[in-house]
């Protein structure tokens, strides 16, 4: 079933809202993005693209691209902070495609024209808006139209962690994460011959990272970290709390849905943030070219709301598993016998 083509506006141009605009489209809609950044980010660390989300971005009609551009990561080693490995994972058939955010962002804008994206243009109010069919929230995880529809019981609660994440210049043979009492670090490939990397601590909110804590936190674990310590550019270099959402009682009010971050933020350690906000974004836009908008809000929820709520807790899991002060030498066992198993 297909139905006439209505208009959307979309709050927020990020990657979930310009997969939405791309998706909607190639469907026939009118689409404004209000942004109120006034241009996309020139900086920005790896993400890793898997299958799904590869998938969905076919749907958006920028398939083909992530691949061309990014690096396949088809191999990764688990450490302990000394350097002992725990497991290694290699010739991966559904491996991840690493690929910078800019350059996410960049291809996804080339599938635009140049007059859906409104720059420097905050959002309106949801009753500012009423013209269109749909109102889709992709405005993060300070969403301004979640607040407004869902209210401030819902923001994003602290999760107990805090990340550095950068690039240096160059490659490394020393894919994977790394782990140790209360923190790991995290190495990977990406686009422009340069190296990936994040390391997390457990923290309290507001405590903030400095690079001298970074060096302080890292500066005895095994050569690969190191490696990377001794090559960093400070202005390449970001710190960040970490936060992941409440359970929303529903990612739709009325005509407004809401994807990605603004919907479901949760902790890295899964690597599928972005990779959800995609797949949210394509998922909404098929069902409003095969249902009336009412419908199709309905089965936006019902398809993506348990699944990403689901992957929230499960983050936050493997987080507490990886920076585990206590019991690690079971952990760490008990990982090295499961990869002689597999």
């Amino acid at each position: 079933m297909t139905v006439k083509p209505g208009s959307a506006a979309i709050l927020g141009g990020g990657i979930g809202g310009f997969t939405a605009a791309n998706a909607l489209l190639r469907h026939g809609w009118h689409i404004d993005v209000f942004e109120r950044s006034p241009e996309p980010p020139r900086t920005g660390t790896a993400l890793g693209m898997w299958p799904p989300a590869l998938a969905a971005l076919e749907v958006a009609g920028v398939g083909g691209r992530v691949e061309q551009l990014g690096v396949t990561q088809r191999s990764a080693t688990l450490r302990r902070w000394d350097g002992v490995v725990l497991a290694h994972v290699g010739d991966l058939r559904r491996a991840p495609v690493m690929v910078s955010r800019p350059a996410l962002l960049d291809i996804l804008l080339s599938g635009l024209p140049d007059h859906i994206v409104k720059f420097d243009a905050p959002a309106p109010p949801l009753t500012a808006l009423a013209g269109y069919d749909v109102m889709i929230g992709a405005d993060g995880i300070g969403s301004a139209v979640r607040d407004e529809v869902f209210g401030p019981a819902y923001r994003p609660v602290h999760t107990g962690y805090g990340a550095w994440r950068g690039w240096v210049g160059g490659s490394t043979t020393n894919h994977g994460e790394t782990w140790g009492p209360g923190a790991l670090f995290g190495i990977t490939d990406r686009d422009g011959d340069l190296t990936n990397w994040f390391a997390a601590v457990r923290t309290t909110e507001g405590t903030g990272g400095t690079l001298d804590d970074l060096y302080g936190r890292f500066h005895d674990w095994h050569p690969g970290v190191r490696d990377i310590l001794g090559r960093l550019d400070p202005d390449d270099v970001m710190y960040h709390d970490l936060y992941e959402s409440p359970r929303l009682p529903s990612y739709v009010r009325g005509n407004t849905a809401l994807i990605g971050d603004a919907a479901h933020a949760m902790a890295p350690n899964l690597g599928r943030g972005a990779c959800e906000a995609i797949v949210d974004a394509t998922t909404l836009a098929t069902l409003l070219s095969e249902h009336p908008v009412p419908i199709a809000l309905q089965r936006y929820d019902r398809a993506r709301r348990r699944r990403t709520q689901l992957l929230v807790p499960a983050s936050r899991a493997v987080a507490r598993i990886a920076t585990a002060s206590r019991l690690t030498s079971l952990r760490d066992s008990s990982i090295t016998a499961f990869g002689r198993i597999a």
